[in-house]
């Protein structure tokens, strides 16, 4: 497998910061954030907004942050032993991804990686964690809206959306091959096509209940105040987990936290 041989050339990271881990089953814990640049989504969720991460995806800014950047936010943290590799599309960078793994490794941290589960990686020394966050319909953008940066959506934007959405042979092989997983997916409480979607999907990779955590849309505090009770209720009553995003409560749209 790859690895990164310069550690002092700039990566497709646009983010490097400490934070909370605010979702799924590592919720609590202080970790630091990789974010990578990229994305093969374009997710759009009507009333809960565009991707919070749209910076790193429909709109991607370059990367600014080198290996050694991480190697000293770690120097400068001894405390933290969690990362939450996310992005984008970490998967969109095997040599990077890899590296972070021999890293981890040797200092004993556990990383959690964020996916769409578009393709599947294999590591030096497998993920801690995989988030696994699959893409239904509730995530195609419609043409005509705007994004976040003001363009609007065409054809060409929608099909690059669903090009890779619902890999389930590269969710199926990441699972197997990975040391742990959740599955992460976003409604709002409401979309029932969306649902059955997903309820399929969670038939379809045979996923245990206690590793399903649905997430309320919502890029904003105002449009999760929306989906929250919804969300919520529904889980009281079948069964699976929940998993807010606090870090949205708490901070709004502000970036890296």
């Amino acid at each position: 497998m790859k690895r990164i041989t310069d550690y002092n050339k700039v990566l497709p990271i646009n983010e490097l910061y400490t934070a909370v881990q605010a979702e799924g089953s590592r919720a609590g814990y202080a970790t630091i954030v990789v974010r990578t640049v990229g994305c093969t989504h374009r997710c759009w969720f009507g009333e809960g907004g565009w991707c919070d991460a749209w910076a790193n995806s429909i709109h991607p800014e370059k990367g600014k942050y080198t290996f050694q950047d991480i190697i000293n936010i770690y120097d400068l943290n001894p405390h933290i032993k969690e990362m939450m590799l996310t992005g984008g599309s970490p998967t969109m960078h095997p040599a990077l991804v890899n590296e972070l793994t021999h890293f981890a490794h040797e200092r004993g941290i556990f990383i959690t990686m964020e996916t769409e589960g578009s393709h599947f990686l294999e590591t030096d020394f497998p993920i801690n964690l995989l988030s696994i966050s699959p893409k239904f319909s509730n995530s195609i953008p419609h043409t005509g809206i705007s994004t976040p940066a003001g363009d609007i959506v065409d054809e060409k934007m929608v099909k690059q959306h669903n090009k890779f959405r619902l890999n389930y042979d590269a969710m199926s092989k990441s699972i197997v091959y990975h040391s742990n997983y959740h599955l992460k997916p976003v409604w709002d409480g409401e979309d029932q096509e969306a649902l059955s979607e997903i309820l399929n999907c969670i038939r379809v990779l045979d996923v245990p209940q206690d590793k399903v955590y649905f997430m309320p849309a919502g890029d904003t505090r105002e449009a999760l105040l929306n989906s929250y009770p919804k969300v919520m209720n529904w889980i009281r009553d079948n069964g699976y987990k929940f998993t807010g995003r606090p870090h949205i409560i708490a901070f709004d749209d502000q970036r890296e936290v």
